[in-house]
């Protein structure tokens, strides 16, 4: 009688098995307790943010708090709301203003454009208003810059949003828009101008002393 001999070594798919099953475990033991906690789900979204060329929350409050001189709770309450209603940023811009008004208006200001990607540069701006207002005012303003693929497409006139102004942890905000592109400057020292006048901004490279 033949005698049958079976090998003793395992075979090649049982061996891949065996080894995928390790490294499965290996990596379900590995796995955080909860992936999907508040503050998991916040550091990816800045990460990604910051590999995509636009500003994460962090950024922006420590930005906004040391240029405008208010609370890192006031500047977190400011960007939260704006990251609700218009998402991440690709840039902002750092200046100051100043104007006066009697009944029209005139508002002139400089600063620095940032962008995520790396680029930099002066700024202008100046424009209109028309509205029950009177007086002077002078304040910083923090303005974030959404849509704007070239830079170049700044240098145009921004006209305020109608129902957009809103004081906010203690600083004014609005909105301006036009083109696909939006701009939300944050001020201090505004006070109720914000909500009196309504106009149009034009930014520009050099300054223009008549602000049409």
């Amino acid at each position: 009688m033949s005698q049958r001999h079976f090998s003793t070594k395992p075979s090649a798919a049982l061996l891949t098995t065996v080894m995928a099953a390790l490294m499965l475990s290996a990596c379900a033991s590995s796995a955080p307790d909860n992936p999907n906690s508040a503050s998991d789900i916040r550091n990816a979204q800045n990460r990604a943010a910051s590999q995509t060329g636009t500003y994460n929350e962090n950024e922006l409050i420590s930005a906004v708090s040391t240029h405008l001189g208010v609370t890192s709770e006031s500047a977190a309450t400011a960007i939260e709301r704006l990251f609700r209603e218009r998402g991440r940023p690709v840039g902002y811009i750092t200046g100051e203003e100043g104007g006066g008004a009697l009944t029209i208006g005139l508002r002139y200001g400089t600063g620095t454009l940032w962008m995520k990607n790396g680029q930099t540069m002066p700024i202008k701006w100046q424009g209109p208003t028309v509205g029950f207002d009177a007086g002077a005012d002078v304040s910083k303003v923090f303005t974030l810059v959404y849509g704007l693929e070239d830079t170049d497409d700044i240098y145009r006139r921004f006209p305020g949003v109608d129902g957009s102004a809103y004081l906010v942890g203690g600083m004014a905000v609005n909105y301006q828009r036009t083109n696909g592109i939006t701009l939300a400057p944050i001020r201090t020292g505004v006070g109720l101008r914000l909500g009196a006048n309504v106009g149009y901004t034009r930014y520009t490279k050099k300054r223009a002393i008549i602000p049409f």
